[in-house]
């Protein structure tokens, strides 16, 4: 077809011809017994110069006396005018002085044969990805065995992954699964050791017997919530903590990690109780907070108080911009979600001092406002 046509269907026929006819003979019988026969827009010769129909393939197969074959039609019209056009090729009974017989047998969508192509060219790009992706991890992955901060190996009958400070250390910090161990590597943290599982491996309550201090740090969500619980019921525990609401423990950056783990490696370090994460400055913001987290905790909701801690209105979370649009007098904001930059945009625009919720995005420029999520106030 010429460049600016884009086949869309292939029209197949046969044929059968009473007599001895070349190929030129039917393609000429295609063209001169359908002109005028569907209207001068669906003739064939100005379909082919509009390039909605492309070069027409006949094959021919001659025996003594008959001739039979098929033809194919490449066509980038509707289905519709597909259609008619192998109604009137059908309806051909001569080629010459022969009587012939045309019978359609199928329109294929060609862009359903590309796209099953494309799904397949797409999963060979997937696999190559993947196992270019497993590749490039484990050269990570001995970057960090190779490193100060300790390596990767196994623990007990089941092969636990654990990093390699797990056997010497006073302490051991238990995560539910092997990216954990690597990204707790990564923060400077070697004495950790994979759960791999809700079932409590008997190595896990053996080691744990051990050490002077463990520590279940897990991933944010309710199964991070199950297996806690779980672990609490055969292992005695001596810190529980959890990723920040809905993150896993894997997610987390490295300084998150720090900032997290940092006060209890000081107190086992120092033998000194370990300082509440919240500060004293965050306490009156913290009883406040936890006010309003029992009313909106999985409500998906926004509140919004005043310098005198009144409500002044109270909105799904997708309508909070908008809202902040109209109305003034607000100190304080807290959602059931997340705080991206148009919503630190628009609290900034409103005059608010405080934004409160579950997660903080990447922001820039949150000059001016006071950023807190739940979780560091000591909510959760």
């Amino acid at each position: 077809m010429p460049q600016s046509g884009i086949v869309k269907y292939h029209v197949k026929l046969s044929y059968e011809v009473d007599g001895l006819v070349e190929r030129a003979d039917i393609i000429g019988a295609i063209f001169g017994q359908t002109e005028g026969l569907l209207g001068p827009e669906m003739n064939l010769n100005e379909l082919q110069r509009v390039s909605k129909v492309g070069r027409i393939e006949v094959n021919a197969k001659s025996t003594s006396n008959t001739t039979n074959g098929d033809a194919l039609i490449p066509m980038s019209t509707d289905i519709d005018t597909c259609a008619l056009i192998a109604a009137g090729i059908e309806s051909i009974d001569k080629v010459g002085p022969f009587d012939c017989k045309f019978r359609l047998e199928g329109i294929d969508d060609v862009r359903a044969a590309k796209k099953d192509e494309i799904v397949k060219r797409a999963k060979e790009i997937k696999q190559q990805w993947a196992t270019k992706t497993v590749s490039e991890g484990e050269t990570m992955l001995n970057d960090v065995h190779q490193g100060d901060t300790g390596k990767l190996s196994k623990y007990g009958p089941s092969n636990l992954t654990c990093s390699s400070g797990v056997f010497d250390s006073t302490w051991v910090i238990l995560v539910e699964g092997r990216a954990d161990v690597i990204n707790l590597l990564r923060a400077g943290y070697d004495n950790v050791l994979a759960i791999e599982g809700a079932k409590i491996d008997e190595s896990i309550k053996e080691l744990c017997s051990t050490k002077d201090t463990v520590v279940a740090f897990l991933d944010g969500d309710r199964a991070g919530g199950f297996i806690l619980k779980e672990l609490k019921s055969v292992v005695t525990l001596d810190y529980e903590i959890q990723a920040d609401k809905d993150v896993e423990v894997e997610e987390l950056t490295p300084q998150r990690i720090d900032d997290i783990l940092r006060p209890i490696a000081n107190e086992i370090r120092d033998g000194k109780p370990a300082p509440e994460i919240k500060s004293e400055d965050d306490k009156p913001l913290a009883e406040l907070a936890s006010k309003i987290f029992v009313d909106i905790n999985e409500t998906l909701e926004a509140v919004a108080l005043d310098k005198d801690e009144k409500e002044i209105f109270k909105v799904p979370i997708s309508e909070v911009v908008s809202k902040l649009s109209s109305q003034s007098g607000i100190k304080y904001l807290m959602l059931d979600g997340i705080i991206t930059q148009r919503l630190l945009e628009s609290a900034k625009t409103a005059g608010i001092e405080y934004v409160i919720g579950h997660r903080v995005a990447k922001l820039s420029n949150s000059d001016g406002l006071t950023l807190k999520t739940f979780s560091d106030l000591g909510i959760s």
